[in-house]
């Protein structure tokens, strides 16, 4: 491996509860511990693995709750278990990045850090490496790298990176402003001006860069998440951890550091295009995974002809997904998502998919916490 190689630290940051994906997804079993790629691994050991051609299994480290942690080691055997950094209660991004990039600094304080969600499918492993290392370069000369993907339709569920002119080849291009998930005409519009790309939450920067903007932005954050690296991994660690981290404010890193660090051009990307989703619905997931001749997906995989866990005559674009070990069996339908669990069946159209979400806050107002 070289030396460009071994600089990288990879975080990936393994928190949510993926509530569009209910009843599969749940608080306790979140969905990137589930096999949702079209193979028997994880979305989070999908993550994991695809750093391998970056940085190794030691400089790899996972931000999770409490609730997740034994579930995470167990799935990432080759990570050490010191590089599982648990967080006491959800803080949001800004202060799981925070914790991850100074945990990092104290190792090696012009770490090159590389933050990445642990529920996103990348179809093309090596194109993603390369734009990785071409955020690098970015990174290195201190700017704040975000991966913008370059947009394949107008889409009204992500946000958008205003792009400006080229900062150096690559291309490195400058980012002049965050935009929020826009109406479809807006979207329309961001396409067809090719100034704008998708914003994946996925960053590469310095570790000392990262939290010289974090202080200067967020002092009552930085400050504290100072306090808890300092701590890390002696013996007043937990007695820190707990006072401190409910004081630290919830928010995103978009909101918290990128988005003033843009308006004050700190900020740069690379687009990508390597076949990246984030896997929000059933919906989503049935584009992605591979179909049968009718459009057909399962999710999972059916145990054979001796024992079948799905059943399908006449039916066309469903989503099926079989968790409960009966069989599911559908006949004459078509355009629905029919996810079965040992508790909890849930059947709707494939285009209110993203609406299961409402589904979950039903069941909260019920006082009904058993089913999410």
């Amino acid at each position: 491996m070289s030396d460009e190689q071994s600089a990288l630290y990879g975080v990936v940051l393994a928190g949510g509860t993926g509530t569009r994906l209910w009843p599969l997804s749940r608080a306790g079993h979140p969905k990137f511990l589930h096999p949702l790629t079209g193979t028997e691994a994880s979305l989070l050991q999908a993550t994991v693995d695809r750093l391998d051609t970056l940085t190794t299994p030691d400089r790899v480290f996972v931000v999770t709750g409490v609730a997740h942690a034994a579930a995470v080691s167990r799935q990432l055997t080759s990570v050490p278990v010191e590089n599982v950094l648990v967080e006491p209660s959800p803080r949001d991004s800004c202060a799981a990045i925070a914790l991850a990039a100074a945990v990092i600094a104290r190792r090696d304080p012009e770490a090159i850090m590389g933050s990445f969600a642990s529920d996103h499918l990348i179809a093309d492993k090596a194109e993603f490496a390369n734009v990785i290392r071409r955020a690098m370069v970015g990174a290195r000369d201190g700017l704040l790298m975000t991966l913008g993907i370059t947009p394949t339709r107008p889409e009204t569920g992500y946000g958008y990176l205003q792009c400006g002119g080229e900062l150096r080849e690559g291309p490195v291009l400058q980012v002049e402003e965050f935009k929020e998930k826009p109406s479809y005409d807006v979207a329309e519009s961001y396409v067809k001006s090719g100034n704008y790309l998708w914003n994946a939450g996925m960053f590469v920067w310095r570790v000392d860069v990262f939290l010289a903007e974090l202080a200067r932005q967020q002092p009552q954050l930085a400050s504290g998440v100072s306090r808890i690296a300092q701590a890390w991994g002696t013996a007043e660690q937990e007695e820190v951890l707990g006072e401190v981290w409910p004081t630290l404010p919830r928010i995103s890193v978009d909101y918290a550091v990128m988005e003033g660090a843009a308006t004050v051009g700190r900020v740069a990307t690379v687009p990508g295009d390597f076949g990246w989703n984030d896997v929000g619905d059933f919906h989503t997931l049935g584009e992605v995974l591979t179909a049968d001749p009718a459009g057909n997906v399962v999710v999972g995989h059916d145990t054979g002809p001796e024992r079948p866990t799905v059943l399908l005559r006449d039916t066309e674009n469903l989503v099926v997904v079989p968790g409960s070990g009966r069989l599911v069996a559908a006949m004459g339908v078509r355009d629905l998502v029919i996810v079965d669990t040992a508790d909890a069946v849930l059947i709707c159209p494939r285009e209110r998919a993203q609406e299961v979400k409402s589904l979950v806050d039903q069941l909260k107002e019920l006082g009904q916490h058993g089913y999410i």
